[in-house]
C-alpha cells in the first residue's frame, strides 16, 4: 500500500500578489504546529511539494524532522487564476467549480488543474510503490484529486475545507482501491 500526504498549504500572507513568493502570515507559521503532532508517529520516506513557497514552509517542519529533502514539482502549483488579480474569489470559485471548463483569460480550468495533478499523481505512485509520501500543496488543487477519485466531492463539500488552512487529505492506493480522509486541524481565527 502507498500512503499520500496532501497537505494544503497554512494560512498565506494575501498582501503579496505574487503566487510563487507568497508567504505564511505569522499564524500560518504557528499552524504548522498541528503537522507536527500530526506526523510524530507517522512513518515518511519522501517529502514533494509545489514550488510556490507557502506550500514548501507548510511542509518544512515535518520534512527537516525527518531529514527529507522537498523536490518541487511544478504540477503541483495552484491553478492558475488569470493575469489580473481578482477581488471576488469566492463567486470565482464557485463558478469554477459547477463548470469544470470554466476559466479565466490566460488562466485554467479545473479540468486542465485536475489533469496536471494527477498526471503527476500516478508518476508518484509509479516510482515509489509501498511508500508514505507527503506531498505541500493547494486547497482547489487537492479538492480536484479527491474529485477525480470521488465525484461526489463538488462545490459544497469543497466549500467546507476551503477555509481550512492547514488541513490534510490522506488517500491510501492499495492496488485498484483508493480510499481518502480529509484531517482538519483546529486552530483559532
Amino acid at each position: 500500500m502507498t500512503t499520500v500526504y496532501f497537505v494544503r498549504h497554512a494560512e498565506p500572507d494575501l498582501s503579496n500578489h505574487n503566487d510563487l513568493t507568497r508567504d505564511l502570515t505569522p499564524k500560518g507559521i504557528e499552524d504548522r504546529k498541528f503537522l507536527i503532532d500530526y506526523f510524530k508517529n507517522k512513518k515518511l520516506d519522501v517529502a514533494f511539494s509545489s514550488p510556490f513557497r507557502r506550500a514548501i514552509r507548510t511542509i518544512e517542519p515535518v520534512a527537516k524532522s525527518r531529514n527529507l529533502k522537498i523536490n518541487q514539482i511544478s504540477e503541483f502549483c495552484e491553478r492558475k487564476i488569470g493575469d489580473e488579480w481578482i477581488s471576488n474569489f469566492h463567486e470565482y470559485c464557485q463558478k469554477q467549480w459547477f463548470d469544470f471548463d470554466y476559466k479565466l483569460e490566460n488562466g485554467e480550468s479545473l479540468n486542465d488543474v485536475q489533469k496536471r495533478n494527477m498526471n503527476a499523481l500516478k508518476n508518484l505512485l509509479t516510482d515509489y510503490p509501498d511508500k508514505n509520501i507527503i506531498i505541500g500543496s493547494h486547497g482547489t488543487a487537492i479538492g480536484t484529486i479527491i474529485n477525480y477519485f470521488d465525484s461526489s466531492f463538488e462545490y459544497p463539500a469543497f466549500s467546507k475545507i476551503q477555509p481550512i488552512m492547514p488541513f490534510v487529505a490522506k488517500f491510501n492506493f492499495n492496488g485498484d482501491k483508493v480510499d481518502y480522509q480529509i484531517i482538519a486541524f483546529n486552530s483559532k481565527n
